[in-house]
């Protein structure tokens, strides 16, 4: 339970969290926490489903496969090419936010780096693909380091801000909010909704997972609240340390914390704490996963014949595929020239839509493999399937239109890439259920009354963070 739940914290440290969710701030004011309350609701029901398929089929590696099973051969394909887009431009994304971050550390020592950002976050890019090269292993130590380096440097930050937080500014909202039109809200939610993508992490890692059949649904009935809950006490802090008439500005920011905390007049050590333990410790963790995962999908479709052969080619060394993580490295370094809005709107579009063909296909198996063994199952799939995916759909179309545009010719250009490859590799197998289904060991009785107690633990101290964390917007409302 404990690894399922702290992969799922993992993926929330990053670029949605410090750069665009934090920029709705600016728009929103304390209301911010509305918003982020609404991702979380239209969160609930998806993990729901995707603890089902992860309980029925632990070892698939994710909506890939679902997909594959669920709805057809090609679907799972549309599914992994925007996995992959999505990370690819998480990846930019997180190295512009280094940039941006990197730049303020060195600005809170008085000294001003005369390099621009696309050029700044190239460097890790090019650093990460090469640490991914040498192996999982070494890539793997880094990313524990990275993240217990993050939650100390935060943890000692939120304590020095607590004197600086001042309670009107909860009460005093931006002067446009009252005309933000229902689209524009929706809007709001989409990018905030973006800090959510990625709940379903630990489903591709249930090999990973003791007794996933039990601890992938436990984990992501739990989920949305975690996620709500780290955004939302940041969220708290960045409204309480940013001067009423300064806050407008973080809308635009490119480093909305580190702004915030110069305008109210926090420098020095602070300001360098945050900005080590975002740029070092957050940025780099999800740089490393980013950079890691998606060629690994790659690889796997390459292998089977779904992709380019090319990109099934193992390093002779390292045994990684070195090729994969060179070709989906370089789109990341291509994609760093553009604005961190844009680069989010692309990642966006396909978690949307690849969170759309996974609702989907928990749909599908429902009907296409009725006697599957479900130790869970999410209620009334009929109407919470389609509802699901209306929202999502909704949520896309609000997005940066260039980035539809682009997110389109990605998916056309992987579908005319597919049926080129099938065409050559005519010999093709499609997935089978049993190379999916593994007899996993039952729990003892010991064991299963341990995670009984784990699990209830967990459900306490996420209830009450989750209440704590509407408490602090709401007493300064009414006190």
């Amino acid at each position: 339970m404990q690894e399922a739940v702290t992969i799922t914290v993992g993926t929330v440290i990053g670029v949605g969290l410090f750069t665009i969710g934090s920029q709705i701030v600016g728009n929103m004011g304390s209301m911010v926490v509305l918003a982020t309350f609404v991702a979380m609701l239209i969160s609930i029901y998806p993990a729901w489903l995707y603890g089902e398929m992860g309980a029925a089929l632990p070892f698939a590696g994710g909506t890939y496969k679902y997909a594959q099973l669920g709805l057809s051969h090609s679907a799972g394909v549309l599914a992994g090419w925007n996995f992959i887009a999505s990370l690819v431009a998480v990846t930019s994304g997180e190295a512009l936010a280094f940039a941006f971050y990197f730049k303020t550390l060195f600005r809170a020592m008085g000294i001003e780096l005369p390099l621009d950002d696309a050029v700044l976050a190239m460097i890790p890019i090019a650093v990460f693909i090469g640490t991914n090269i040498y192996g999982t292993k070494f890539t793997g130590r880094l990313q524990n380091a990275f993240i217990y380096f993050f939650w100390s440097i935060a943890f000692i930050w939120a304590l020095t801000m607590l004197p600086n937080i001042q309670m009107p500014h909860y009460v005093v909202l931006p002067a446009g909010l009252s005309d933000m039109s229902s689209w524009s809200f929706i809007g709001m939610v989409a990018l905030i909704w973006w800090c959510f993508a990625g709940f379903e992490t630990c489903c591709a890692l249930g090999e990973e997972i003791r007794f996933p059949e039990i601890n992938i649904p436990r984990a992501l009935k739990l989920a949305p609240f975690i996620v709500f809950i780290v955004n939302a006490i940041f969220q708290w802090f960045l409204v309480g340390i940013t001067p009423a008439d300064s806050l407008p500005a973080l809308a635009s920011a490119d480093a909305p914390y580190a702004e915030a905390m110069e305008a109210a007049g926090i420098l020095g050590l602070p300001l360098v704490m945050l900005a080590l333990g975002i740029s070092v410790g957050g940025d780099f963790s999800t740089l490393n996963s980013s950079i890691a995962v998606p060629p690994r999908y790659l690889y796997a479709m390459a292998r089977e014949g779904s992709m380019p052969k090319i990109f099934s080619k193992l390093h002779p060394k390292y045994g990684t595929p070195w090729v994969a993580i060179l070709f989906l490295g370089v789109l990341s370094l291509i994609l760093v020239k553009y604005p961190i809005t844009f680069v989010a709107s692309v990642s966006l579009f396909a978690d949307l839509f690849y969170y759309i063909i996974g609702i989907a296909a928990a749909w599908g198996l429902r009907h296409r493999l009725p006697d599957l063994k479900r130790p869970f199952k999410a209620p009334m799939v009929e109407i919470g399937v389609p509802v699901s995916i209306i929202i999502y759909f909704i949520m896309m179309t609000q997005l940066d239109q260039d980035a539809i545009v682009s997110g389109i010719i990605w998916c056309v250009a992987g579908i005319v890439v597919y049926w080129f490859c099938r065409r050559q590799n005519r010999g093709i197998e499609e997935v089978r259920l049993e190379t999916l289904i593994v007899d996993t060991p039952e729990p003892t009785a010991e064991e299963k009354l341990a995670m009984d107690k784990d699990y209830r633990f967990w459900k306490r101290v996420t209830a009450t963070f989750f209440i704590l964390s509407l408490l602090i917007y709401a007493v300064p409302v009414f006190f």
